[in-house]
């Protein structure tokens, strides 16, 4: 028999304000110590701790992938992870639109934002209240398709047993396939108690007086292969998904070039064609007597330069 695979799917950094208590790069680093096959930094309405860990996923040789948990409004909370460099694209606008309708700190998104933007990405409910049969059958099956999943995160708890099946049987009832994550919130377990610190500052209290905020227990943090196998012992195909989803997951940060704006190319004017134009009115300008011919050879050589590496927009 070989050796398990496994795919963290959802994981906050500290860049989930006052949610998460490790830094991206000690998430991944943990996650290859554990010898998981890849990990998805899944920051709460926000990409900004993606880039803190990429270049650590390349030292270690471990699959990073990109995410983020969303919490529309009128639908349940959900992980998406876009699979090629346009659904990266389409999820840097969707979260910049609900960032735009808030104040700092908040965003507020649709169901309908989210189904607008959704081509390209795979996405995962939270079984929480909001996530109704009803939903899972009509909304999120005709936006997602074969795309869709359901989250089974269990962390110990007295009543894992019982949640399993009863996610099992509400999955198979509403043709949702389930795959396991651990919702973690620190790489390790002795941070849970700096967790347990932000979680009260969250919360405007001290230690002593947040309870039902706070964890029952260290199992957010990230667990060992054979800790996975025997949680979820009795839902191996939950695990085997992770790869699945981690396999369709091949957009890499390393895609991404900074791109200058072209909009200010007037009409049907390319950026090149309009920075030539303005240059030669400028020049014309300057030397109302006529453009030396020294200086014409100088704006034709630094053109032709600029056309070939492109930096026309940025001028």
């Amino acid at each position: 028999m070989g050796t398990m695979q496994y795919a963290e799917l959802h994981c906050k950094s500290n860049f989930s304000f006052l949610k998460g208590a490790s830094h991206p790069d000690e998430l991944v680093e943990q996650a290859s110590e554990l010898g998981y096959a890849g990990i998805a930094i899944t920051d709460e309405s926000s990409l900004a701790g993606i880039v803190r860990g990429h270049t650590p996923a390349k030292e270690v040789g471990i699959q990073y992938i990109v995410g983020s948990e969303l919490h529309p409004t009128d639908g349940p909370p959900m992980v998406v992870w876009p699979t090629n460099r346009a659904a990266y694209g389409r999820l840097c606008r969707l979260i910049s639109l609900g960032r735009m309708r808030c104040e700092k700190g908040q965003c507020e998104l649709s169901w309908d934002d989210i189904a607008a933007a959704s081509e390209g990405m795979i996405a995962a409910v939270i079984p929480m209240e909001a996530c109704t049969g009803k939903f899972l059958r009509t909304s999120f099956r005709d936006v997602f398709g074969s795309r869709r999943y359901m989250f089974l995160e269990l962390h110990r708890g007295v009543d894992d047993h019982a949640k399993a099946e009863r996610l099992r049987e509400f999955a198979l009832k509403n043709d949702v396939p389930l795959v396991a994550a651990g919702d973690v919130h620190y790489h390790c377990a002795p941070r849970m108690l700096l967790h347990d610190c932000v979680t009260a500052i969250r919360n405007g209290t001290t230690i002593d007086h947040v309870h039902r905020e706070r964890f029952a227990n260290s199992q957010h943090g990230m667990r060992s292969l054979a800790e996975i196998a025997d949680l979820y012992r009795d839902a191996p195909d939950a695990i085997a998904r992770t790869i699945e989803i981690a396999q369709q997951c091949t957009f890499s940060l390393d895609e991404l070039r900074y791109e200058y704006p072209v909009e200010l190319a007037p009409g049907e004017m390319t950026p090149i064609d309009h920075l030539r134009r303005l240059t030669w009115e400028g020049a014309k300008q300057r030397w109302p007597g006529g453009v030396p011919d020294q200086v014409i050879e100088l704006i034709r050589h630094e053109m032709e330069l600029i056309r070939e590496l492109h930096y026309e927009a940025y001028f």
